[in-house]
């Protein structure tokens, strides 16, 4: 199975980045500038299998409150959250996410992708 994954970064070097690294582990992968235009794709790609999001991004929120609004409404969308100024808070992440630091290795966002069972 070639899971879905949205990555969602207002850095268009990183996104392009992370998304030519997950394309290249055999992805499927969606890009999003922000929180607004991420929920546009959620809305039109009912099989989103792993969301990838930074912190600290424009527009109606940010990829914390990305990310606990995603687990509320897609319980079985992975999450991961990356950022390269903050560390969140314990609890501050949905009870299954995770979190890694920028820059991300290919290696550590493989490995989380498969801690989370996206594969």
């Amino acid at each position: 199975m070639n899971a879905t994954i949205l990555v969602v970064e207002d850095d268009g070097l990183i996104r392009m980045d992370l998304a030519d690294t997950l394309t290249d582990q055999g992805f499927k992968v969606l890009e999003a500038g922000n929180a607004d235009e991420a929920f546009e794709i959620m809305e039109q790609n009912a099989l989103i299998h792993a969301l990838i999001t930074d912190i600290d991004m424009p527009g109606s929120m940010n990829g914390l409150e990305l990310a606990r609004h995603v687990a509320e409404i897609r319980p079985d969308c992975a999450i991961t959250v990356i950022s390269g100024r903050y560390s969140p808070s314990q609890g501050a992440l949905p009870a299954k996410a995770r979190f890694l630091s920028k820059p991300v290795s290919e290696e550590a966002v493989a490995q989380t992708l498969a801690e989370l069972g996206v594969g």
